[in-house]
């Protein structure tokens, strides 16, 4: 074999150097063919190799801990790969015969021969040999037409070829082992950070998951043509906006004999002066910026203490734009009223123009409604808000953006 490889590979040598350049069309496209074909051909030749290697236990006796390590360092893959040839030659070797063969003569691809392996495993585990047998060749026949992702989505209905008559039993077993499989495998770890960050880390079920893309895909989308967020800080602020939602309906359990809330304590000097920062409840710190920004949220309710730390006020929802006063705000704004933005109420918290620990007023001629990252962006950036002589709010952009500062309105809402 070695000598045989050798001429195949001076036979392959030699046409390195042929003037691709000089062939016509048609016998270039005959010789990617034909060199595509000898690819996995010699395909086989490698995993047949493999196979035997590893059966010997030769990386071992050459001090490897496994064969994939040993595949690493002879032939300079990562161990991924490596253990991947590894498994599909022990595939080959072991399963059906009509796959190792197909790849022999070049008909399939390596991929696509881990494809057909997995898919025929599974026939004859449900339907036996002989099932096992016709699908081989169905699958080497669709393998003609089709890369190896769609050859594995159109191999999930295999048995509706080779054995219709127990396709949909085999096909309701394998939905519900997968169902099995997937409620099993559930999960959700938050990991708290030192900062008070929380890294979310888990597997959610099929329904789960169709559920969480249904609430936050529709937020994931840039808000206007000033948004700068990347796709994953997008996603981030859909989580909080949906948190935001559920929180404001005041249907989540109570917590302790309070509905569920957020607290944030920090002292009436720090939040109308803006120093020093605010403290949620569990204990970890926030800018004075973020204070007053959760303050003008009508689901916060802020806990503010003395010089001595005694509350001074605790519980300011009544002062907050809730009820009727949010509903009527709601209908002026009908949205978030930031210029382009066309996220709707119910993802909207209540912004003080004039922040009421300033001395602003709770009334309708002194609250816009902003989304969670029209809110952030506002209190962070050099934004301004003022209401129009028509009595709806208009923003004035910072002049580095706009140097003659014209105030822009929001017309996603509201067309005239």
């Amino acid at each position: 074999m070695v000598e045989e490889l050798a001429q195949a590979g001076d036979a392959v040598a030699a046409c390195v150097d042929d003037a691709t350049w000089a062939l016509t069309e048609d016998e270039l496209i005959a010789a990617l063919d034909a060199a595509h074909r000898l690819e996995q051909r010699l395909a086989a030749v490698k995993l047949a190799l493999v196979r035997e290697i590893d059966g010997r236990g030769t990386a071992v006796t050459q001090g490897a801990s496994s064969t994939a390590v040993w595949l690493r360092e002879r032939l300079r893959l990562t161990v991924p790969a490596a253990r991947r040839l590894v498994d599909l030659a022990a595939a080959l070797d072991t399963g059906n015969p009509g796959i190792r063969a197909a790849l022999a003569n070049g008909d399939i691809t390596a991929d696509q021969a881990r494809v057909i392996g997995d898919t025929v495993a599974t026939v004859h585990t449900t339907a036996g040999t002989e099932a096992a047998d016709k699908a081989v060749g169905v699958l080497v026949e669709w393998a003609g037409q089709f890369d190896p992702t769609l050859l594995r989505k159109l191999g999930t209905r295999i048995l509706d070829h080779v054995a219709p008559d127990i396709a949909d039993a085999a096909t309701q077993a394998a939905l519900e082992a997968e169902a099995r499989r997937t409620t099993r495998d559930r999960h959700l770890t938050l990991s708290t950070l030192t900062d008070g960050r929380l890294r979310l880390t888990g597997t959610l079920d099929t329904e789960t998951a169709g559920l969480l893309r249904a609430a936050i895909d529709p937020l994931t989308a840039p808000s206007g043509p000033d948004d700068q967020r990347s796709p994953g800080q997008r996603r981030h602020d859909a989580l909080g906006d949906v948190c935001r939602l559920a929180l404001r309906t005041g249907d989540l359990p109570a917590h302790g004999g309070d509905p569920a809330q957020i607290v944030v304590t920090t002292t009436y000097d720090e939040l109308t002066r803006q120093l020093g920062a605010g403290a949620l409840d569990t204990g970890f710190h926030l800018t004075p910026e973020t204070v007053r920004r959760l303050a003008c949220d009508a689901t916060i309710i802020p806990a503010v203490l003395n010089s001595t730390g005694q509350p001074l006020d605790l519980g300011r929802q009544r002062r907050l734009i809730t009820g009727p006063l949010r509903r009527a705000l709601v209908l002026r704004d009908r949205g978030c009223a930031f210029p382009g933005c066309d996220r709707p109420p119910r993802w909207c918290d209540a912004h003080h123009i004039h922040h009421w620990a300033n001395g602003g007023t709770t009334t309708l001629t002194n609250a816009v409604l902003l989304c969670g990252h029209h809110h952030r962006h506002l209190h962070h950036n050099d934004w301004t808000v003022q209401l129009g002589r028509d009595g709806h709010p208009e923003f004035i952009p910072p002049a580095w953006l706009d140097p003659t500062q014209v105030p822009r309105r929001n017309h996603y809402h509201r067309r005239t």
